[in-house]
Parts: structure tokens; sequence; C-alpha cells
């Protein structure tokens, strides 16, 4: 076999290799992962598996990010060591475990608008994702939907 063609197939199969692995990496993919508007579709948050296999999910984009000229703070936070941290990038979903095939639960959910953390339950449906934020037990709670914004 010449120089060339050993050179062709190795490049051949490292694109093989690379496409596998890619596919599969996309395969593993939960469908909650991504980016979804919140109710108002005033903010877009990613929500992300960590190597726990927990979901997480963080603010990584506002419609009005500014306050007084100034990137809006966390400044309704109950902890006043963290109300100057930024609201883009805010954590604000924690600790979800998948729970059968469409819910997700034993989360945390943290709404900036009051600076309150709440237990959490989700559901996903499809373009939608219903969030259950509740005190105690989920009969005490408010669900909003969030809807798919890639």
């Amino acid at each position: 076999m010449s120089v060339s063609k050993k050179h062709f197939v190795r490049f051949a199969l490292i694109l093989l290799t690379v496409v596998a692995v890619s596919i599969n990496a996309k395969a593993q993919t939960d469908k909650i992962e991504g980016l979804w508007y919140n109710d108002v579709k005033s903010a877009k948050i990613q929500i992300t598996r960590e190597s726990n296999g927990k979901f997480y999910g963080k603010v990584v984009w506002l419609k009005e990010p500014l306050k007084n000229g100034k990137p809006k703070v966390d400044e309704m936070n109950t902890d006043e060591k963290l109300r100057s941290r930024p609201r883009l990038g805010l954590p604000v979903l924690a600790d979800f475990i998948k729970d059968g095939d469409n819910k997700y639960s034993g989360g945390t959910i943290y709404d900036p608008n009051n600076g309150k953390t709440y237990s959490c339950k989700m559901t996903y449906k499809g373009g939608t994702l219903d969030i259950r934020g509740y005190i105690g037990i989920s009969l005490f709670g408010r669900t909003t939907t969030w809807s798919r914004a890639e």
C-alpha cells in the first residue's frame, strides 16, 4: 500500500471515530437538556446534566439584562452576601433526578424575583416543561410552563 493510501485510510478511520463519538454523545442527551424560555419569556434557562447525573439550570439570557444602566443582580436574595451576584449566569434549578420517562424530581428552583428557593418537580411534555415549585408538599405550590427556546 502506498504512503498516500495509508494516510487516507488513517484519516478516514479517525473521521469515522469522531463521527461515531459525536453521534453517541448526542444520543445520550436527555430530552430536557437545552434552552428553555421561562413562563413570561423574560429569560432563557440552559438545562444540563452534570457528571453526578443530576440536572441543573442557569440563566443564560435576559430580555432586560440591565437595571439603571447596570447589569441586574440577585438583589432579592435572602442571603445578603449573594445579593451582588449577577442575574446572568444565576443558577435557578438544582439537583433534579430523572424519575420515570418524563418526570424529574428531588430538585429545587430558585426564584430571583423574591429571593426564595422552593422544592420542585418537573414534567416534560414535548415542547413544554411544567415546573411545579412548592413548600412542603406539592399540593401547596404553583406550576408554570416553560417552552423550548431552540
